[in-house]
């Protein structure tokens, strides 16, 4: 049996618990998940009985080579998705569920008006369930993009100078990951300046870097279906007194959550151990955002580590730990790192150098 068949069985426990007959798989990632397949455009009905895809004829080989085991509906030109589904839903099921959390309100009120005798019955989260417990193939993915990550970043930094502007250093980061076999990077990375540190989601500019202090650096690469994501902060000449400050209390407060860290700790614990660290130090309300959050296909998806998070950790889980610091007018500090949690603690899944006598580049 395949690990998307293991993935689609879990599933179909999950729905029927829940009380209805199949559901419509509508999330790109959550069917890329199910099915293993890399296109889009595409939805996946799961029932007891049946898995029927649903694409378009751009990707009829492309299912045929990914998907072998799967049946598919394919639409031409000229019929929607909601008509294609005419073929296998009418008269087979009462009450299907939907991704209540991704699934916009057009496409909602079109299958309510176009299937009148079926409910549609709103879930949320029981892919993304699923998806927060890696298996080995998934955990050897991340890997391969921590390993990515962290190779481009290395040229790049040697290659960094002071006249490179924050859309170049993110630019060769890119290429980078590229050229070590990567798919393309996580996201658009983040290069952020001095001051321009102090945003935590700042897109790269063609402000120079040799123009601060510092420059805050947030990256990851993808491989293939998985990512990474990390961040850390390079300094050019000196370490001024006030950033090895904040960056020592900043790192703290990171090995204070990966102290924490476990199967069964409750996910506001770590956050609030982290969290702690930094209000102790005077700059708690400096510190607006979540800990971390779990990463896979996704950057971001289940679980987040906040403060009003009731659930726990599990064995299996992948998730970042990024507590940071922020001042308007000067800059900000965030370290991140991507962390697997164990039954009795954590394996530190990235490697690039936190301390800052190893981040000086120039």
């Amino acid at each position: 049996m395949s690990i998307f068949q293991e993935r689609r069985d879990k599933l179909k426990r999950l729905v029927k618990k829940s009380g209805a007959d199949a559901i419509l798989v509508t999330y790109v990632p959550n069917v890329a998940y199910l099915t293993g397949f890399t296109g889009d455009s595409s939805y996946l009905l799961v029932s007891d009985d049946r898995t029927l895809v649903f694409s378009d004829a751009r990707y009829t080989t492309q299912l045929a080579e990914e998907c072998p085991d799967l049946e598919a509906e394919i639409r031409g030109p000229g019929t929607t998705m909601v008509q294609l589904l005419g073929r296998a839903l009418p008269g087979k099921f009462a009450r299907i569920a939907i991704e209540a959390a991704s699934m916009n309100v057009a496409l909602h009120e079109r299958l309510t008006a176009e299937f009148s005798q079926i409910e549609f019955v709103s879930s949320t989260g029981l892919v993304e369930e699923l998806r927060m417990i890696k298996d080995k193939d998934e955990l050897a993915a991340i890997r391969r993009a921590v390993y990515i990550a962290e190779r481009a970043f290395g040229v790049a930094k040697a290659v960094l100078r002071p006249d490179h502007t924050e859309k170049q250093i993110a630019d060769e980061i890119e290429h980078q990951v590229r050229l070590f076999d990567g798919t393309c990077t996580s996201f658009p990375s983040i290069i952020a300046a001095g001051p321009r540190a102090a945003l935590p989601h700042a897109g790269a500019t063609r402000a120079r870097l040799g123009d601060q202090e510092f420059v805050l650096c947030d990256w990851g690469a993808r491989e293939d279906l998985y990512v990474s994501d990390m961040t850390r902060v390079l300094v050019f000449g000196k370490v001024s007194a006030k950033l090895a400050k904040i960056h020592d209390v900043v790192h703290r407060a990171q090995l204070a959550a990966f102290d924490v860290i476990k199967h069964g700790v409750g996910l506001a614990e770590v956050d609030r151990a982290a969290r702690k660290v930094i209000e102790d130090a005077g700059y708690g309300p400096k510190f607006g955002h979540s800990l971390g959050h779990g990463i896979g296909l996704e950057v971001h998806e289940a679980p987040r580590l906040a403060a009003d998070q009731k659930d726990q950790l599990k064995a299996g889980m992948v998730i970042t730990i990024e507590p940071g610091i922020y001042l308007p007018g000067w800059g900000g500090v965030r370290l991140e790192d991507d962390v697997l949690v164990t039954k009795n603690g954590c394996e530190i899944l990235t490697h690039v150098p936190t301390a800052l006598e190893e981040c000086v580049v120039v």
